[in-house]
């Protein structure tokens, strides 16, 4: 991992403003005071990396809770042949790293960069002290876990039971429920949209534009796509 720089507020004037903006981004946090946060806070160091940069890697050591301040992060692993299987992007606030807080740990899978991103990070002797002392954030944090094991079995059940367009019409209703848009900016590549939904990037084309060819669609630029009948997604 790159070098990590601790908030000093005596030598950063801004510093305990950017480090409680992080903070107070994140679920398991935002409901404590202000005096809770600013000893959160204090704990808090940071860390920069470039668009394509790992952040960590699967044998390194899992000791720290990692979060997005700016930026983004996938989090994804290699098959055997060498497939990536993505299956986690991180937005800010959201974060990982979270089982190092329970037990000594080496990270399984790949958090790269997708962007140029800022992480903050609370280590694991630091965060479960926290949890002792405020146990409100090991309630969030489970109902965290929770809401993450549906959304891995939901992505488990898409790649192994629905064909390719219904994946895509799927994913399409999922990143609209959240943008509140119909015009949807796809957070990620088509290779990367591929390996999250179990294909290829060529199938992942063709599709599109057979979906855009039904009318259910259309693809204004890469990452931009208007749906033109969402119920008739809803129906594939």
């Amino acid at each position: 991992m790159k070098e990590i720089h601790r908030t000093n507020c005596n030598q950063f004037h801004c510093n305990h403003l950017h480090s409680r903006a992080c903070i107070t981004k994140v679920p398991i946090f935002n409901h404590l005071s202000d005096k809770q946060l600013d000893e959160i806070i204090g704990t808090v160091t940071s860390a920069y990396f470039k668009k394509g940069e790992l952040i960590y890697k699967p044998g390194e050591q899992s000791d720290s809770l990692n979060i997005v301040r700016s930026g983004r992060i996938k989090i994804y692993r290699l098959s055997e042949s060498g497939k990536e299987q993505l299956y986690r992007i991180l937005y800010p606030g959201d974060y990982t790293g979270e089982l190092a807080l329970f037990r000594q740990s080496l990270h399984e899978s790949f958090a790269e960069a997708m962007v140029d991103t800022e992480i903050c990070l609370i280590n694991r002797n630091n965060l479960q002290a926290f949890l002792l002392k405020y146990p409100t954030i090991a309630l969030h944090i489970l109902s965290e876990f929770s809401n993450r094991l549906d959304q891995t079995e939901k992505q488990a059940v898409w790649v192994a039971t629905e064909q390719v367009e219904t994946r895509i019409a799927m994913y399409l209703i999922e990143c609209f429920e959240k943008q509140k848009n119909l015009n949807i900016v796809l957070p990620m590549t088509r290779k990367d949209l591929a390996s999250y939904l179990g294909t290829t990037p060529e199938t992942i084309s063709r599709k599109l534009a057979e979906l855009e060819t039904q009318k259910l669609l259309k693809q204004i630029r890469s990452k931009i796509i208007q749906i033109l009948d969402l119920e008739g997604l809803r129906a594939l």
